[in-house]
């Protein structure tokens, strides 16, 4: 059995974890699982040389839950669906608005409040019929598109601008529509015939998902800059959740047809990792798999694309009308269906972005610039705004985060001070207000929203500045520009 190579893009200044290492060895026994069937089942895999062909890693790579976060895997002959997790297209989106700095300080109070109300108190309201959630599913955001005036523009609908949104289309992997047959296991949520809400759309999550209004400290590349409408000053929208639910319904119907599949005679894989092969014999569930997966990608587009306008909401209600402009949405935990060197294969992504350069951007409003790549910092930290450089050896991939140093366990043990002093510094906004009169004095209430916060903190994550210059230093990504918090929305 070939050895598989494994590349690490990971600058020393960076720390490696043992134990993240010894979760991508145990999951790259998937390659022994694989001979194992080829030995006893021959018909299982069309191609003869499945296998996975390339592992790259990228510098916040750490222990995840199975597969390590900052994973791109090259395979040939089958799809490992487990490799992508269950946050299906977890993504982020970035809008570029005309806002200033002073502005949202000014009236940073008024804002937080519409931002509470509109995101965590009853003030989400968007309506969809049962036909706009079929399209969403099996569409995208071209289904939304082409179906959103059955909402007639109550509530979030208003702020939907069709001509905008047309031309956002080319601003988002794939133009955020990936086409499926059908929408499986999700007649509940697609609800009646008429309007009607439900508590999925618009959410953020939780975890180290966020929407971040942030401001560009520094512009380091002022030509892209200037083509992406960054300068310094600028206010710019950050998003980062994905399928939430709908991407854990999806993974655990996925999971069970992958165990159901394989053949009762032999021993489940010690790793629990199962492959699915591209082949005549499994072609029912090649389709189910792809049509599951696309259904939790489009409503993650969708998503993204709902919180946007929330916020938009939250602002424009306190600012007046502001220019909100989508720069790029991309996910990082997804499958692509590539050809390298005259190869067939699969890229996995878990916790990596897409990193193409502008030669490979060609035909889309990236050509002259590279794909952009957000990499954020912990909350209350800096994050980047960089242009891939589609290095081959890294797979085309760079980081979608600076990396967990503490396990949310530990990180709920560190220091109070140390805490107050983060609390001090930034404005974060989440279901629970402890400023409200009616939570004083219910100590089990605030003790539960500081641990949340607490497993998020800065300090719970790696330093993102080497992190980044392992980037640069490996020609993955370059910087376009800096920017930093001014409030951060957890869910």
């Amino acid at each position: 059995m070939k050895e598989t190579p494994i590349k690490y893009f990971i600058n020393p200044e960076v720390k490696m974890e043992n134990n993240a290492v010894q979760e991508l060895h145990r999951l790259l026994e998937v390659n022994e699982t694989i001979e194992t069937l080829k030995k006893h089942a021959p018909d299982y895999f069309s191609d003869p040389d499945a296998r996975v062909l390339e592992v790259a890693i990228t510098p916040d790579f750490h222990k995840g839950s199975g597969i390590p976060v900052g994973t791109t895997l090259f395979t040939r002959g089958f799809v490992l669906p487990q490799a992508i997790g269950n946050d299906i297209n977890c993504g982020m989106r970035l809008y570029v608005t005309d806002l200033n700095e002073e502005q949202i300080r000014t009236h940073l109070d008024a804002i937080e409040r519409n931002i509470r109300h509109v995101f965590f108190e009853g003030g989400r309201n968007i309506p969809m019929t049962r036909y706009m959630r079929e399209k969403m599913f099996m569409e995208g955001l071209i289904g939304i598109l082409d179906s959103h005036q059955e909402a007639g523009g109550e509530g979030i609908w208003h702020y939907y601008n069709e001509k905008q949104q047309e031309q956002d289309l080319n601003h988002v992997n794939r133009m955020g529509s990936f086409l499926a047959e059908s929408a499986i296991g999700l007649d509940a949520f697609l609800g009646p015939a008429g309007l009607s809400r439900d508590a999925q759309i618009g959410s953020l999550g939780g975890g180290n998902h966020f929407f971040e209004i942030q401001t560009v400290r520094k512009v380091h590349q002022g030509s892209i800059a200037s083509q992406w409408g960054l300068k310094e000053g600028q206010v710019v929208l950050m998003i980062h959740t994905g399928s939430v639910s709908l991407g854990h319904h999806s993974g655990a119907l996925i999971r069970e047809m992958l165990k159901h599949m394989y053949p009762a005679s032999l021993k489940h894989p010690d790793n629990g990792i199962y492959p699915l092969p591209l082949s005549e014999r499994f072609a029912p569930q090649w389709n189910m798999f792809w049509n599951l997966l696309h259904n939790a990608a489009n409503f993650a587009f969708a998503n993204r694309l709902m919180l946007g306008l929330m916020m938009y909401k939250s602002i424009s209600d306190v600012l007046g009308e502001f220019e909100h402009r989508l720069l790029y949405d991309a996910p990082h935990n997804y499958l692509w269906q590539e050809r390298l060197e005259q190869v067939d294969g699969f890229l996995h992504r878990k916790g990596s972005c897409t990193a193409k350069s502008a030669e490979q951007m060609m035909g889309t409003p990236f050509q002259y610039t590279g794909e952009p790549v957000f990499i954020p910092g912990s909350m209350g930290s800096h994050s980047y705004i960089l242009s891939g450089l589609g290095n081959r050896e890294s797979l085309f991939s760079a980081s979608h985060g600076a990396g967990r140093a503490l396990s949310r366990g530990d990180a709920v043990k560190v220091d109070d001070v140390r805490f107050r002093e983060f609390l001090g510094q930034f404005r974060v906004i989440n279901p629970i207000d402890p400023k409200r009169a009616d939570l004083r004095g219910r100590s089990d209430i605030l003790k539960k929203w500081e641990e949340e916060l607490k497993k998020e903190a800065p300090y719970a994550y790696k330093d993102i500045t080497p992190v980044i210059e392992s980037h640069v230093d490996h020609g993955m990504a370059s910087i376009v520009a800096e920017v930093a918090p001014i409030a951060t929305v957890k869910g």
